[in-house]
């Protein structure tokens, strides 16, 4: 044995001026079998850094303080461990006295021992360090004074022990490893009622113990375990959400901190771009609640398609909502119960004939008080969905988990709530995966629009062989689906995360039982993803989080600039500076949709869709023929501090009752806030009169909501309408708080059959107080012209000779309409008007004394 102990040393050899030390980086090292997953433990975000770095997988995974290596045991050869350095080359060394198998559970003291440990109570020192005469050599073996069921073990550089969390108990033990001492110092508080697996635990130099559950991924923190004795109070909490695994392993350098969030000072300390209460960290610390306690969206109002094909459907599907002042009422709401036949096979396995989308609904997992039925029927139709049902389940009077099922027959449902959801307002927080059966499902937590957050899993199950069994597939990208081929699709949302757990293995038993499922093909999530962004004024902001720090990802996406155009492809590279959060901004022009990817061509893209408010017609009255129907681009500058309802329209109809033209202010019909904002301003021509709605979220009647009248005429107007003329039917004026959409209608004057006409255009909600850009005047009205009104030149009287003048004239809704430098006699400028549009105008001047001064005059 020592000839083959001496043949392993001189094999080795040769690869040591090969390998380099990991040297303490702030990094934790997560070993899954062979491959090797770096993790930020702030953030949670993980990337695979290495795979298959040995024939045989790894466990026990330790760093090493006295060579700066990270070490693990290894199944292939047997009896054998790895050293393994930061370029993951690997040096072998076979120590005879260990036991064949199971070595999971390792971590190295300060001074070089490795302690190993299969179940049982037994564990094994090896010498680790390459000073000692030693090294690479079996030492001794201990016995712990009590069986314990733990999955690793880690140092606490602070006192030089070794702590653990068992399996079921969650009691957080404090070892000897040297006398096999354990001390029981009591329930992780985090962790009560919890039965994960720890199989990865990781400290830092304050000595905060951070453990990591292998099913969910979750990485919880205990505090400053040097100072419990086993009496006083744990101090745990969540801290962040990595990735899960069904063999796990960690290893990290003890020594090495980990940025904290403060939690009250406004600032993202840890540098996850996480502020505060965003970090899940600060769950429950100084006043920021606890993580699980919101409300989550209900599934009544999900499932909306993530592409531009359907855009005016779904449009019109929550126009039609918003009209009739359709709200999910959960007192109304059938409530469901279990019956005899749930969790039971079909009589017709063969042929799916008896199967109900029912039958794949979770009830009675996660302890809900009630499960109501909120079916969106309206998604049948307009979407590629053939039948759709959904469930959202109840705690103490909140919505805490739902489940949206659609039947689709010819491909993947075309919508998942994180593809759309984050340029809504909607955010990422983290991707990483869940186990859910063996298996890794991707899970996302969103911050939901309402500011909740929500964690997330998508799954689809298509019938194979024959349509005897079903198979599973879950992806990131849509793209990556079967084609052609029917799917139960899955959407499952919970403000838990170990909720979510639940009713994923519930949908997947639920499933077993109606066709056996036959096999898994899941994909990985991204590396670099968009957290969130938004589109306004013609800018595409992008906050990206770049977990394996990569230098630039390739943008390539299609555009469509309004409703009524074809798509353009568009493509270019983004620099990212191997910068873990990248903040950009995209001159994306007038849109009114874009869909796009971005991704490095190695690892998982990430796919975004964003639409913008919608413009849209109500065509329902049965005597309206739309003739015809156009968007175009609006090519007017809007002032900044205005509110831009993009893109102009055209509309042609015959009616004998009415036609309506609408334009959602967000792509949901999400409510607005506009109280900053106290006119509405545009510019139209048509036919007759034409009523407008601003429509209000908190008013379900429609015909309480606010509402006033203008007069069209053959030519374009400009209008600027005051919200105090926005009357509802006692006369009040709008609190524009909550508006929706705004409502344009025409009637038929008589009854009788007309035709009626609308163009609109550089339509904007405004404030008076800031539509105008000449803050820095002397004067406001420094300045006279004559005439005034005036029908093409007009001149205006300088306080001083001056040589020459620049002038610059805005509207009323603040934007520039003309500048020019014009010609002086004098003391007088003599300004000739280019094509402007009868109307008020503001006008600033410049000398050449460079005195400014500011006036008014009025185009005929």
């Amino acid at each position: 044995m020592k000839k083959l102990l001496l043949f392993f040393v001189l094999i080795s050899g040769s690869l040591f001026a090969q390998e380099q030390p990991f040297n303490c980086d702030y990094n934790a090292y997560l070993f899954q079998y062979n491959d090797v997953y770096a993790i930020d433990l702030a953030s949670g975000n993980s990337y695979a850094v290495a795979t298959d770095v040995t024939p045989g997988n790894i466990n026990a995974a330790a760093y090493n303080p006295a060579d700066g290596y990270i070490w693990g045991s290894l199944s292939t050869p047997e009896k054998s461990i790895v050293r393994i350095g930061k370029n993951f080359q690997t040096t072998t060394f076979y120590i005879d006295e260990l036991p064949t198998k199971n070595r999971y559970v390792g971590d190295i003291s300060a001074t070089g021992i490795y302690y190993l440990k299969p179940g049982g109570t037994t564990y094994y020192a090896v010498d680790v360090n390459p000073e000692s005469a030693n090294y690479g050599k079996y030492l001794s073996s201990h016995n712990l004074d009590i069986n314990i069921n733990v999955h690793d073990w880690a140092f606490n550089a602070v006192d030089g022990f070794l702590y653990t969390v068992e399996k079921t108990t969650n009691i957080l033990y404090r070892i000897n490893a040297q006398t096999g001492l354990v001390q029981n110092l009591g329930v992780v508080p985090i962790l009560s009622g919890l039965n994960y697996t720890y199989g990865a635990v990781y400290f830092d130099a304050s000595g905060r113990f951070y453990v990591s559950a292998n099913q969910t991924g979750t990485i919880y923190v205990i505090q400053s375990v040097q100072d419990l004795n086993g009496i006083n109070v744990i101090e745990s909490n969540l801290f962040a959400f990595g990735p899960s695994s069904a063999s796990n392993d960690g290893a990290r350098c003890p020594t090495a901190p980990v940025p904290q969030e403060d939690c009250t000072n406004g600032i993202d300390d840890d540098g996850d771009g996480l502020v505060d209460c965003e970090d899940p960290s600060c769950s429950g610390y100084a006043s920021c609640p606890v993580l699980e306690i919101s409300s989550t969206s209900g599934s009544n109002e999900g499932g909306l398609e993530s592409n531009n094909r359907l855009a005016m459907q779904i449009s019109k599907r929550n126009f039609n909502r918003a009209r009739r002042g359709y709200k999910f009422n959960k007192l109304t709401a059938k409530k469901l119960q279990k019956t005899s036949k749930y969790g039971k096979g079909s009589t017709a396995k063969g042929n799916g004939e008896n199967l109900s989308l029912s039958d794949f609904v979770p009830l009675g997992v996660i302890s809900e008080d009630e499960a109501l039925e909120a079916s969106p029927t309206d998604l049948i139709g307009i979407t590629n969905a053939v039948d759709v049902y959904s469930v959202d389940y109840q705690k103490n009077d909140k919505t805490v988990a739902s489940i949206l099922l659609l039947e689709t027959e010819n491909g993947v449902y075309e919508h998942t709530k994180y593809i759309c959801d984050r340029l809504l307002g909607a955010e990422i927080i983290s991707v990483s995966t869940i186990e859910i059966k063996e298996q890794s499902f991707i899970k996302t937590l969103i911050r939901n629009t309402e500011g909740a957050l929500e964690f997330v899993l998508s799954l689809s199950a298509k019938p194979v062989n024959g349509d005897a069994n079903f198979e599973v597939e879950s992806h990131w990208t849509l793209d990556k689906y079967e084609d052609n081929v029917g799917f139960y699709n899955f959407q499952i949302w919970s403000n838990s995360l170990d909720d979510l757990l639940m009713l994923g293995e519930e949908v997947l038993n639920l499933l077993e039982v109606q066709k056996p499922i036959v096999g898994y093909n899941n994909s990985t999530p991204p590396t670099v993803f968009v957290r969130k962004g938004k589109y306004r004024n013609g800018k595409l902001d992008l906050q990206i989080v770049n977990t394996n720090r990569t230098e630039a990802v390739n943008f390539d996406g299609g555009v469509r600039t309004t409703e009524t155009e074809t798509v353009e492809n568009v493509s270019s590279s983004i620099d990212l500076t191997g910068s873990y959060i990248t903040s950009i901004e995209v001159d994306a022009g007038n849109l009114f949709d874009i869909g796009f990817r971005i991704g490095d061509g190695i690892a998982t893209p990430d796919d975004l869709f964003l639409s913008d408010g919608p413009w849209g017609y109500d065509d329902a009255a049965t005597g309206t023929e739309v003739l015809f129907y156009n968007v175009q681009e609006n090519d007017e500058v809007i002032n900044e501090n205005s509110f831009a309802v993009e893109r102009n329209i055209s509309l042609q109809a015959e009616i004998d009752d009415y036609v309506a033209v609408y334009r959602a202010l967000t792509p949901k019909f999400n409510a607005v806030d506009l109280l900053e904002y106290d006119t509405f301003n545009f510019t139209a021509k048509g036919t007759g009169n034409l009523i407008i709605r601003l429509v209000k979220e908190s008013i379900t009647n429609w015909g309480e909501q606010y509402k006033t009248t203008i007069a069209l005429s053959d030519n374009f107007q400009e209008f600027s309408v005051s919200f105090d003329d926005f009357k509802n039917l006692n006369g009040e004026s709008i609190e524009a708080s909550d508006v929706t959409s705004i409502v344009f209608t025409m009637l038929s004057e008589n009854g009788t059959v007309e035709t009626k006409s609308l163009d609109l255009k550089q339509v904007s909600f405004s404030s008076a107080s800031n539509s105008l850009s000449v803050n820095d005047v002397t004067s406001e009205n420094g300045l006279t012209a004559y005439p005034n009104p005036f029908k093409s030149t007009t001149v205006i009287k300088l306080e001083s000779v001056a040589t020459d003048v620049s002038i610059q004239v805005y509207d009323m809704l603040g934007r520039e309409v003309d500048a020019q430098v014009i010609s002086v006699n004098g003391n007088e400028a003599i300004y000739k008007a280019p094509n402007l549009s009868k109307g008020i105008y503001k006008f600033k001047l410049i000398d050449s004394n460079k005195k400014v001064y500011s006036g008014t005059f009025m185009k005929e």
